[in-house]
């Protein structure tokens, strides 16, 4: 978890934002990232210039150039940096706080920028607690299931020693779910909550649906 933000005031009221349908950041999930749009190599400049945070949001279609944008984002903190001989940034983000989307507000820049209400999230700044009401071994079989619908595979002895809330946002992160399921996922209020839509959505996949063999991103 990033440190140095305990209050939702501590975050900055106008963040820029990076519209990418089917990207999830959870708070305290790493999220890999290839930069190469001119306008989004622009954002990262003047973000490490600045407090390094950038929020990622789901794009919900209409104009590419300006998407319609999901209600709810994550911002996260660039804590990994490189930039390729061709020019593009390879960066990480890792997840600090979830937030509401305000107005857009009107810039010179080439990249979007919003007002950010963290208040409602301001939980995610705080330490996750062991999460001692999941049913993990409910949770495994669900899992293993879904595994086996797709044609995947895990490191099991690494999975049932995981904490269980660095285990479920990871896979809520990594596993192929769509747009939509995805945005539910961020949207859950809770990690207990985001366990037990999790689970839901490995149950309806491995009951039936794309057969079609899926790699974890």
């Amino acid at each position: 978890m990033v440190t140095g933000y305990r209050k939702a005031v501590d975050l900055p009221q106008a963040i820029p934002v990076f519209p990418l349908s089917g990207a999830l950041l959870l708070p305290g999930g790493l999220l890999p990232l290839n930069i190469f749009e001119p306008r989004y190599l622009n954002m990262i400049d003047d973000a490490m210039a600045g407090d390094r945070l950038i929020g990622m949001v789901q794009a919900r279609g209409g104009d590419p150039e300006r998407p319609a944008l999901a209600p709810i984002g994550c911002v996260g903190k660039i804590t990994s940096f490189a930039e390729t001989p061709d020019g593009r940034y390879m960066i990480s983000l890792t997840g600090v706080c979830r937030f509401e989307l305000g107005d857009e507000l009107p810039v010179a820049t080439p990249y979007r920028q919003v007002r950010a209400r963290f208040a409602p999230f301001e939980d995610d700044l705080r330490p996750d607690a062991a999460l001692t009401d999941i049913d993990k071994p409910r949770f495994l079989a669900a899992l293993g299931r879904y595994l086996d619908h797709r044609g995947l595979g895990i490191d099991w002895d690494t999975a049932g020693q995981a904490p269980s809330g660095a285990l479920v946002n990871s896979l809520a992160m990594g596993l192929p779910f769509d747009p939509a399921e995805k945005q539910a996922l961020l949207e859950a209020v809770t990690l207990a909550d985001r366990a037990e839509a999790l689970i839901a959505l490995l149950e309806i996949d491995s009951a039936g649906g794309d057969d079609e063999p899926r790699s974890i991103q």
